[in-house]
């Protein structure tokens, strides 16, 4: 079976010499000597002041919106993983939906400031798979409206904008590192500021407030990284340049094989460096898409519809028309990218697409 995904292992005795560590340590969690380790590790290769390692991927996007949000209206795109908006649900928010570029699938900034109102108090976008926003003109309207700006970078692990990290962008910028992406810790994401009394703030609530073990700086909650995990991710990080160059070399393939005069790809926003996470595709039609999907799926070969459906129709939103991402969302695929996808498998798969575009 060829998932649109795989993911990538490490040699399971390097896995196994962080793991006797934690057990010769006899420390599990609560930010032992593997997690400090690791943030050094990705403070040194993102090229960022600040890190804080969690458990999940999700965890910053509430922490940030707790700080930030103050349960106003927060401006955000439809078109990205369902946690984004479910986080500013959770977190006693409200989503107000801006629609997407068509080409760069990130969230439009020319339509963000129709959607800004009294309520306003932070705006929430995505760099979509790993494709940065307009950074750029985002903080010009968040500094003109006094608002703060999250990011949701799940997807921009190693991803740089005019030769800066995408995590040195906004107030606060969020990753995942789970099992699927680029670099992972099985399960794991991070929490970014460049501020440090906000990073601060956000180390203490990722930890249940604590200011030492008997008092308590404020609200928090437990978003720590395990020892297990962290000893995922050490053991992941020497192999990262290699998962980023495969990567590259099948979205090379891709690119110069599939018939691009029928369908769409990303269009990645200049002077950016991507970091090859995902490889969408956009059809002409959503019956098109179907047709090539269940022709693939005959071959066991399963590509995913990412994001799908657009967020602005799911129940707990209003529901009010994004007729970009809605459109993008029933035409877009993504195609396998992994770690040893061979080249015969990359043959049949654009075989197999070209063959049925018509």
């Amino acid at each position: 079976m060829i998932n649109v995904t795989k993911t990538f292992l490490p040699p399971l005795e390097e896995y196994s010499k962080f793991i006797q560590r934690a057990w010769d340590n006899e420390w599990l969690t609560n930010r032992g000597e593997l997690v400090l380790e690791l943030e050094e590790k990705l403070k040194a290769y993102l090229g960022v002041s600040n890190i804080i390692v969690t458990n999940n991927g999700t965890i910053p996007l509430q922490i940030a919106l707790k700080l930030l949000g103050n349960q106003g209206e927060i401006i955000t795109t439809p078109f990205s993983y369902v946690a984004t908006t479910a986080s500013i649900v959770w977190e006693n928010c409200t989503p107000v939906f801006v629609d997407i570029d068509p080409e760069y699938l990130t969230i439009d900034e020319k339509k963000i400031e129709a959607g800004i109102t009294a309520k306003t108090t932070a705006i929430l976008a995505t760099h979509v798979f790993g494709n940065p926003c307009n950074v750029v003109a985002i903080e010009s309207i968040a500094k003109k409206h006094h608002l703060k700006v999250i990011y949701d970078a799940a997807h921009g692990f190693g991803v740089k904008f005019n030769n800066k990290s995408i995590f040195d962008y906004g107030d606060v910028s969020t990753c995942s590192f789970h099992a699927t992406k680029l670099f992972h810790t099985g399960e794991g994401g991070a929490i970014l500021t460049n501020n440090q009394d906000l990073h601060h703030k956000l180390y203490y609530s990722h930890n249940f407030g604590h200011n030492g073990p008997l008092k308590f700086h404020g609200l928090g909650i437990n978003g720590k990284m395990s020892e297990l995990q962290a000893a995922m991710g050490l053991s992941v990080f020497p192999y990262i340049h290699k998962i980023v160059s495969e990567r590259k070399k099948i979205v090379d393939y891709y690119n110069a094989n599939l018939n691009l005069k029928k369908i769409q790809t990303l269009k990645i926003r200049p002077n950016s460096r991507w970091n090859y996470s995902y490889y969408p595709v956009i059809f002409d039609t959503e019956q098109q898409l179907l047709k090539v999907q269940k022709v693939l799926n005959e071959h066991n070969i399963f590509p995913r519809r990412y994001f799908y459906p657009s967020l602005n129709t799911i129940e707990y939103t209003k529901g009010v028309e994004m007729p970009i991402s809605e459109s993008i969302a029933s035409r877009i695929v993504c195609l396998p990218l992994y770690v040893d996808l061979q080249l015969k498998t990359l043959e049949k798969i654009v075989l197999l697409i070209n063959n049925n575009l018509c």
